[in-house]
C-alpha cells in the first residue's frame, strides 16, 4: 500500500496531511483503506515517507509491515518499488492507494486472485503467467492494480510520478468488472470527504 504521497493537493500548507484526515465513519483515510486490504490479503507492506511517526504506527498497529522509503519525495514510482523491493518474493503484487479508503475488500482478492493462482479465469495460462489484472466499474478503469510475478523487473525499473502506468500501457491488461464505485474514488481534496 502506498502511503508515501505528501498530499499537496488537499492542503498545499502542508497543515493538514490527507492520510489522516477523518472519515465520517470516525477512522483516518490511511487506516479504513489499510482495514479493507488487510481483510482481502494475507501481507500487507505499506510504504510511508520518512518523519511520518503518525502514520507509520498507526499502520503497524494495524498490522501491516512499514516500510520507509527514504526517496519517496522522487515521486510515486519510487514509492512502488521500495514496497515491491520489500516483498520481491511475492507470487504478486497488489498496488493498493492509501488514499483509496473505498475500495471493497472483496474486489481487492478478486484482483490478488486473477495474478496468482486463478490467472488462468482471466485468460492466462496458469501459475507465472505474465497477468496484470485492473479494476473496471462503470467503464471505467480504477485502483487497486494486481501484477504477476514476471513484472517484477518492469516495477523495480519504475521512475518518476506515474506509478506503473508504463507497464499498463506497455502490456495487455485483464480487466475484472466489479460493481465497486470505491476503485474510482480517492481522496484528493477536502471536498472529497463528506
Amino acid at each position: 500500500m502506498l502511503a508515501a504521497g505528501s498530499g499537496s493537493r488537499f492542503d498545499p500548507s502542508g497543515a493538514r496531511y490527507k492520510l489522516l484526515q477523518v472519515l465520517p465513519g470516525g477512522e483516518p483515510v490511511v487506516a479504513a483503506s489499510a482495514r479493507a486490504l488487510l481483510a482481502a490479503v494475507p501481507r500487507v507492506v505499506a510504504v510511508v515517507r520518512p518523519q511520518d511517526a503518525a502514520t507509520a504506527g498507526l499502520l503497524r498497529g494495524l498490522g501491516c509491515e512499514v516500510v520507509v522509503c527514504e526517496r519517496a519525495g522522487e515521486g510515486m514510482a519510487a514509492s512502488l518499488v521500495c514496497g515491491v523491493q520489500h516483498a520481491r518474493d511475492a507470487d504478486g503484487w497488489l498496488i493498493a492507494l492509501a488514499d483509496m479508503p473505498y475500495v471493497r475488500p472483496a474486489t481487492m482478492a478478486a484482483l490478488a486472485h486473477a495474478v496468482g493462482r486463478g490467472g488462468a479465469q482471466l485468460g492466462g495460462k496458469g501459475p507465472g503467467e505474465a497477468v496484470i489484472a485492473a479494476p473496471v466499474h462503470g467503464g471505467r478503469r480504477g485502483n487497486p492494480v494486481a501484477f504477476g510475478r514476471a513484472h517484477l523487473q518492469a516495477l523495480l525499473a519504475l521512475q518518476g510520478d506515474q506509478g506503473a502506468r508504463s507497464i499498463l500501457t506497455n502490456n495487455p491488461v485483464n480487466e475484472l468488472a466489479v460493481d465497486d464505485p470505491g476503485i474510482l474514488q480517492d481522496i484528493d481534496t477536502p471536498s472529497d470527504i463528506p
